[in-house]
């Protein structure tokens, strides 16, 4: 390759990567500057679990797997955390674009598709990884951590998070009101999170209600999380990946074809 159409190629892709590096940083610093409203509520709520749940209920629960009750909810407690905090943010930021008319900026300059994605959900990745430091520092007042295998915890928690990410924003899309962006995390996240192994291992479950546990993709999640800190899972490690990966294509795909098609991306 000649050192001309190298230049070439670089200056092609610096707009694509100025454009997805200002996108992040708008949305790092949105985070950073509400952080009463994006870093503080998700811990305190799981610190009020650790306590409730871990302390005074945990206490009178027999361990599991060898682990104590709260180390048992720990990883679950901070997957719950995750998912919110991704699908939260970007189906906030990205129906206030709509609603202010910065999206319809976006969709007109020279940035394709695929990267005004990328900045959305990069917004969710970064604060929902945040959200997960804060509370494993907070769990530490609580019991002490084990971890397994810290590959497997940051790949499912990054994973998580883009899977929810762009969950949020497919919602974002369809979302014509401020109501229409509680109803999936009111009526269908908050009872797949709550039924997806936090509180308990589904192999305690009578068999109807273990293998219906299984058409929940959360629990794939938090029983890969949960195999990072406690090497225990309750279903094969190689299927809880395969399923985000999966669900990440899927939904990748959708969010590419309703921007192509244009329904749903203006207020």
């Amino acid at each position: 390759m000649s050192i001309s159409t190298a230049s070439n190629l670089t200056s092609k892709r610096s707009p694509i990567v100025v454009g997805f590096l200002t996108m992040l940083r708008k949305e790092t610093s949105r985070i950073f500057r509400i952080w009463s409203q994006t870093l503080l509520p998700p811990v305190v709520t799981t610190s009020l679990y650790f306590a409730i749940f871990g302390t005074f209920i945990g206490s009178q629960i027999a361990k599991i797997e060898g682990f104590s009750y709260i180390q048992f909810i720990v990883p679950g407690l901070v997957m719950m955390a995750v998912i919110t905090s991704s699908y939260s943010n970007v189906v906030s930021t990205f129906f206030g674009a709509k609603m202010q008319r910065y999206l319809e900026e976006l969709l007109v300059s020279p940035l394709p598709d695929w990267v005004v994605i990328a900045g959305f959900v990069s917004g969710g990745i970064v604060r929902s990884l945040l959200v997960a430091v804060l509370v494993l520092v907070v769990s530490l007042f609580f019991t002490h951590l084990v971890i397994f295998n810290v590959l497997v915890i940051f790949a499912a928690a990054f994973l998580t998070s883009v899977l929810f990410s762009l969950a949020g924003l497919v919602n974002g899309i369809y979302a014509k009101s401020f109501d229409g962006i509680n109803i999936v995390p009111t009526f269908v996240l908050t009872p797949l999170t709550y039924l997806g192994g936090v509180f308990y291992s589904v192999n305690r479950l009578p068999v109807f209600f273990k293998e219906l546990s299984l058409f929940n993709p959360i629990l794939y999640m938090v029983n890969a999380f949960r195999y990072g800190f406690l090497g225990i899972t309750d279903v094969s490690l190689y299927t809880s990946f395969a399923v985000m990966i999966v669900l990440i294509l899927v939904l990748l795909a959708l969010a590419l074809w309703l921007f192509k098609k244009g329904n749903g991306l203006k207020s």
